[in-house]
Formats: structure tokens, sequence, C-alpha cells
């Protein structure tokens, strides 16, 4: 089991920056995925972005452009940038880790709230 914990949350105008970080309790580089998934009330759970082993990345069409998901293997650590960001882009955002055998993890989510 992998233990998540998010940081970086908060409060920001429209067309402000955020960067979220996910720390990983084991060496991210022996995860086979880690990605971030926002929910806002009343909607389901959706992607937002995920990194690979390999270094892949792919994203929702709402945040390509605008948000960049990286990693630091040193610090096991997966990070979320996010630019530009909109009202829309209000919601818990919840760190997530895929195993090589299909163990699934979440942490606990931190708040974004987009507002003037």
């Amino acid at each position: 089991q992998v233990q998540l914990v998010e940081s970086g949350g908060g409060l920001v105008q429209p067309g402000g920056s955020l960067r979220l970080s996910c720390a990983a309790s084991r060496n991210i580089f022996s995860i086979n995925v880690m990605g971030w998934y926002r929910q806002a009330p009343g909607n389901q759970r959706e992607l937002v972005a995920t990194i690979t082993k390999g270094g892949i990345t792919n994203y929702a069409d709402s945040v390509k452009g605008r948000f960049t998901i990286s990693r630091d293997i040193v610090k096991n650590t997966v990070y979320l940038q996010m630019n530009s960001l909109k009202p829309e882009d209000t919601a818990v955002y919840y760190c997530k880790s895929q195993t090589t055998t299909g163990g699934i993890s979440w942490g606990q989510g931190t708040q974004v709230t987009v507002s003037s």
C-alpha cells in the first residue's frame, strides 16, 4: 500500500496559478502510474492528468495547455502545476497511484477554489 499526501491547494483568483504536490511513501519510480483527479460538488471524480513510470503524460482536454504534471524521483513527489485557472477548476484534487501489481491508493485530497 502506498501512502499519498497532497498539499498546495487554496484560494486563487481566476487567471492565477497553483502548484499541487503529492508525496508518496515509496519510490515513485516503482509505481506504474500516478495521477491527479478532481471532484467538484455534485460531480463524479474525473481524471485531470497522469504520468507513467516511463514519463508519459496524459491530460484531460479541459486542462491541456494550462496544467502540467511532473515528478521528482529523488523526493518521491508528483506535482501538478496549474496555470490560467478558471472558476470551473474549483474542486477537491486527489492524487492516485497504481502499482505494477494493480494496487490502487488515493490521497486525502486538497481543496482548490478559483474565485474573485
